[in-house]
């Protein structure tokens, strides 16, 4: 028997193919369901995102293929019910056509089996766990995985001396995603792994872990955590002398959020990570954007989520100019299928077979440039695929 969720989203679903069916949505306006970490320990990823979809849509309009553009923000305070509960009200009692955000994966997860259950388009503008889109086939997403990040990483690793490493990781699936690719790789090249560690995801203690990997002497310490976490990393990795000991950190980009990095100090300056996107990135798209955050966000410094909701909104606009403003589920998936476009990142696709994103990864160095700490590039990896390979 269906429960009562289902039959009630199923409701919904059909309504609104009755509504566009008519072409009569084309004079709705079209609600988008922002669902957010606004409060709590991730509340960045919820500002940065937000003020990204914001620019995008003063910049682009409120109005695209004839519908007006109304974005409902919600704050799940980083719970997974109660992203669940915010998606199935967004649905059925807002009539919301689109579902985006999605700050962590467990919170992605949750609204997965409703966007499922009305054919609603889910965007995911910020998780990075590889099977996400596997959990319904209504999601896109446009911010990276962690595989794609961390594959580069293990292969510039053996090329430059580095043999040996201790991988520290938050305990849950991005971190494994990151663990398991950067080991297979890494070890494929010929490195060793000298220790693991996994650090409990809620109210992480950092510093016995980075007194193992200390203890264990390697070349390097490969870090994953989630972004905001990094500046409680680079504090114990410089209070126990690591760098001293003549122990380099990497890791993917998270470690080095740009919306925290100059907080960091001296102590940041030679982290070696691979990542989609940087506020340093010298393109002239890139430099646009950096400048018209800042001027409508005083202070704020765009990092990678940032542009994961920026490359949201161009998504959801460019399909629905080929969709003619239609949010059907079907049409909207197809529409996206093999969709490019030039990002302030670079040149990202939705990859037609797994709706994913392909991009090009970049290779950094934290370094002190007018006086404050920026990723800068020096190398790149072309159209890295979400596998990372």
């Amino acid at each position: 028997m269906m429960d009562r969720l289902s039959f009630r989203l199923v409701v919904a679903a059909l309504a609104l193919g009755v509504l566009m069916s008519t072409g009569a949505y084309a004079q709705q306006p079209l609600k988008i369901g922002l669902i957010l970490p606004m409060t709590g320990p991730f509340a960045s990823t919820g500002r940065q995102v937000t003020a990204a979809v914001k620019l995008y849509i003063a910049e682009h309009g409120d109005v695209v293929a004839g519908r007006k553009i109304e974005v409902l923000l919600r704050d799940d305070t980083n719970a997974p019910e109660t992203t669940k509960r915010f998606a199935q009200e967004l649905v059925t009692n807002d009539h919301a056509e689109i579902l985006t955000g999605f700050g962590l994966t467990p919170l992605a997860f949750a609204a997965a089996p409703i966007a499922t259950a009305a054919k609603v388009p889910m965007i995911v503008m910020s998780a990075g766990t590889l099977v996400i889109p596997e959990k319904s086939p209504y999601i896109l997403r446009t911010s990276f995985t962690l595989p794609q990040q961390s594959a580069p990483i293990a292969a510039w690793a053996t090329k430059h001396g580095i043999n040996k490493v201790f991988t520290l990781v938050t305990d849950y699936a991005p971190g494994i995603d990151a663990e398991t690719t950067f080991n297979n790789v890494f070890k494929a090249n010929g490195g060793q792994i000298v220790g693991e560690a996994r650090v409990p995801a809620q109210n992480p203690d950092y510093a016995p872990f980075i007194q193992r990997a200390k203890d264990a002497k390697p070349d390097a310490l490969f870090v994953f955590v989630p972004s905001g976490e990094g500046a409680a990393v680079m504090k114990q990795f410089a209070e126990r002398g690591l760098a001293k000991a003549g122990i380099k950190l990497i890791g993917p980009g998270d470690v080095t959020d740009d919306d925290i990095l100059d907080s960091m100090g001296d102590a940041a300056i030679g982290t070696i990570t691979s990542h989609f996107y940087s506020a340093a990135h010298p393109s002239a798209e890139n430099k646009a954007y950096v400048a018209a955050i800042e001027k409508a966000n005083p202070g704020m410094r765009p990092n990678f989520m940032s542009v994961g909701g920026w490359d949201g909104m161009e998504l959801i606009y460019e399909v629905l100019k080929k969709t003619n403003g239609s949010t059907d589920g079907d049409k909207f998936i197809a529409a996206a299928k093999g969709l490019s476009w030039v990002s302030p990142r670079g040149k990202v696709t939705i990859d037609p077979r797994t709706r994913d994103i392909i991009q090009d990864v970049y290779m950094r160095e934290v370094k002190r440039v007018s006086g404050h700490l920026y990723n800068v590039e020096f190398d790149q990896v072309a159209s890295v695929a979400p596998d990372g390979k």
